[in-house]
């Protein structure tokens, strides 16, 4: 445990942040932290239950004075976003996150955080084990899956929530508090191809796209951060000219991040390489120019390597490199009834070439069901055009904004008492588990609201101190005015 973190304020939740930290908790892995979250509230003395999916619910009686109060259902998710730099040696089915305090920020070495959505998760765990703290009944629901489908949030059942109201702790501006959400779908693309043999003359050469920020594929997309496998993808389109072969590609790891890094191995006819890096350098410059307020950091190399034995076809690559270029990355239009916030949008996830197949995976966003499906059919088009077959999967649907419901109504006034200014009231463009949750619980009423949290699904991932001791004091506020049943 990281003693400098441990002794942050509110001390209780920055405690069982370093705890909660110490188990690996990738998305789909969560056995030991759902292990971690049992033994905790068996060991509180308190009602403790796992779902059919891996859900855990603890339950806390009110403190003396509020029995009569609504119960109120916390929610955070157990499982983290697992990124890495390239160059950072980690695995994180084993080991914890190693973290770092600098100023008013808490971040990890080279690694996501988990800050999403651990600090939600530190924050249930912090009230549960308090002994002085007023609260009505509290019932903790600690989701897993989160990250990778949602598939904690859809296994949960009706009828296992005992809550009226539910506080969703999964946002990421502390002055905000959310009321709607967008839904997705994952568009995946498949096909494979001829491998061919290498051309006598042919050299080598290995292309490395990296320093992006990366990012959440949500909450992110409108800040016009560098997409590294469209980078990619527009590197290898200048070869074209230049009977360029791709070997292999590979960049972007998961749906739900901005891909960072991209590389790829290719050949060209030694007779053209003076020509080939020419223009490979011009390419490079006019997205550096393009990128300069946005990506500073922004690193392409190209090195000599082993000639490849085996390449790409001319069809199949250069289908493959219109596809992409043809598909459309980020924001695809914005909300006409909500100022500010992005509608649609899409994220070109994972690219992965090799061995004769060819996989891209592709995260569709939208606060419309209708313009959430429209983007993924223009998605699947363009790939059908270029031979692909495409999958739709993981479909989950968004959280209708309530401006009338009466838990906005109480953070709103707590929020505007404490801080002498009112909250910005929103919906957001990620994915929360509410819109989810409210399908087997119509009548629950729901808000979202958490700390300063920058960089998140990427290694720049930070969460500020000061902004997580303004959070709890809001959430303890909210909890004494909870009505009675």
């Amino acid at each position: 445990m990281n003693k400098a973190i441990a002794q942050l304020e509110p001390r209780s939740v920055w405690t069982n942040f370093s705890k909660l930290n110490a188990v690996p908790r990738p998305s789909k892995k969560e056995e030991r932290v759902i292990a971690f979250m049992m033994d905790f509230g068996s060991t509180l003395g308190f009602e403790t239950l796992k779902d059919e999916v891996g859900n855990v619910i603890i339950r806390k009686p009110a403190s003396p004075g509020f029995e009569n109060r609504k119960m109120i259902t916390l929610q955070s998710h157990l499982d983290m976003v697992h990124q890495k730099n390239s160059d950072t040696e980690f695995n994180f089915d084993t080991q914890g996150i190693q973290m770092r305090l600098e100023g008013d920020w808490v971040k990890a070495n080279g690694t996501t955080l988990g800050a999403d959505n651990g600090m939600g998760v530190a924050t249930i765990m912090a009230l549960l084990e308090s002994k002085d703290i007023a609260h009505p009944p509290l019932e903790a629901l600690f989701t897993i899956d989160e990250e990778t489908g949602m598939t904690g949030a859809f296994g949960l059942k009706g009828g296992i929530l005992k809550g009226e109201i539910l506080l969703n702790l999964d946002t990421e501006e502390d002055d905000e508090i959310d009321i709607g959400c967008a839904g997705g779908v994952d568009v995946t693309a498949k096909r494979s191809y001829n491998e061919k043999s290498s051309v006598h003359g042919d050299i080598g050469f290995e292309i490395k796209v990296s320093g992006l920020k990366g990012g959440h594929s949500g909450m992110d997309i409108h800040k016009g951060f560098g997409n590294a496998n469209k980078i990619m993808n527009r590197l290898l389109f200048a070869g074209l000219s230049y009977n360029m072969r791709i070997a292999a590609l590979e960049g972007g790891s998961l749906r739900n991040a901005i891909p960072r890094e991209s590389h790829a191995v290719i050949n060209i006819n030694k007779s053209q390489k003076i020509s080939f890096l020419a223009a490979f350098d011009k390419v490079v410059s006019e997205i550096k120019a393009e990128l300069r307020f946005v990506e500073k950091e922004l690193k392409v190399s190209i090195e000599p390597r082993k000639t490849s034995k085996k390449v790409m076809g001319l069809g199949a690559q250069g289908k493959l490199l219109k596809g992409i270029y043809a598909a459309h990355n980020g924001v695809y239009k914005m909300s006409t009834s909500i100022p500010g916030l992005v509608e649609t949008s899409n994220n070109v996830a994972k690219v992965k070439v090799g061995n004769g197949e060819i996989h891209i995976g592709c995260l569709t966003r939208s606060s419309v069901e209708t313009g959430k499906m429209d983007l993924a059919q223009a998605l699947k088009a363009t790939f059908e055009l270029a031979g692909f077959e495409v999958n739709f999967s993981g479909s989950y649907p968004g959280w209708n904004p309530n401006p009338n419901s009466e838990i906005l109504k109480i953070t709103k006034k707590v929020y505007t008492d404490l801080f002498s200014v009112e909250p910005r009231v929103v919906a957001c463009h990620a994915g929360l588990e509410c819109g989810i949750l409210g399908q087997n619980y119509p009548e629950m009423d729901m808000v979202s609201f958490g700390p300063t949290i920058h960089g998140a699904h990427s290694p720049d991932e930070r969460v500020s101190v000061s902004s997580v001791q303004k959070f709890w004091k809001f959430l303890l506020e909210i909890l004494k005015e909870i009505p009675s049943k």
